[in-house]
């Protein structure tokens, strides 16, 4: 029997509605993670090839906007706040712990590879869709943007649609 004890999901979401609020309401924007995955490649890319920086215009008006320090942009910072969020979460509530769980019918290279193939295309995918769950969906519906609303449904319907085919990884017997 699993006690491990969770916070109330409807506390949580009033919570997360609550910390959305004040985003947009300080920022004038919503939350987001993809962003700070985009700065973090910028400023990757100018540090190994600053001439490619220099010629490329998406790397020019990327730098030119964040006043040439792709890492100081807020959502470095928020997502920065969410990995120290989540590891004081896990300690306080005695989850943390470095274990790699999987079904015993698939390996730990099996659930590795696959995951590591699921966020990159979920990556992928954000920037396509300029933006992920949280800043396309959440902040989106927020505001009351129909794309927001569409974003969510594809997400949704999306992860309806594959799951289907993917069971077998996390479930066992794969029924």
């Amino acid at each position: 029997m699993n006690d491990t004890k969770y916070m109330n999901p409807y506390l949580a979401g009033f919570f997360l509605g609550l910390l959305l609020l004040l985003t947009i309401f300080v920022t004038g924007r919503g939350l987001g993670a993809s962003g700070a995955v985009k700065s973090g490649v910028v400023a990757t890319v100018t540090a190994v090839a600053p001439a490619h920086t220099n010629n490329a215009d998406f790397y020019k008006e990327y730098m030119k906007e964040h006043d040439n320090n792709p890492l100081m942009n807020w959502l470095v910072f928020e997502v920065i706040g969410v990995i120290f969020g989540a590891f004081i979460s896990g300690l306080i509530s005695n989850r943390l712990n470095l274990t790699l769980e999987h079904i015993p019918t698939i390996t730990s290279k099996t659930r590795v590879v696959t995951a590591l193939i699921g966020g990159l295309l979920f990556g992928f995918g954000s920037q396509l869709g300029r933006g992920c769950t949280s800043g396309a969906a959440l902040s989106g519906m927020a505001v009351l943007s129909a794309g927001g609303l569409i974003t969510m449904f594809a997400i949704f319907g999306g992860a309806y649609a594959f799951a289907w085919f993917f069971r077998k990884l996390w479930l066992e017997g794969g029924k």
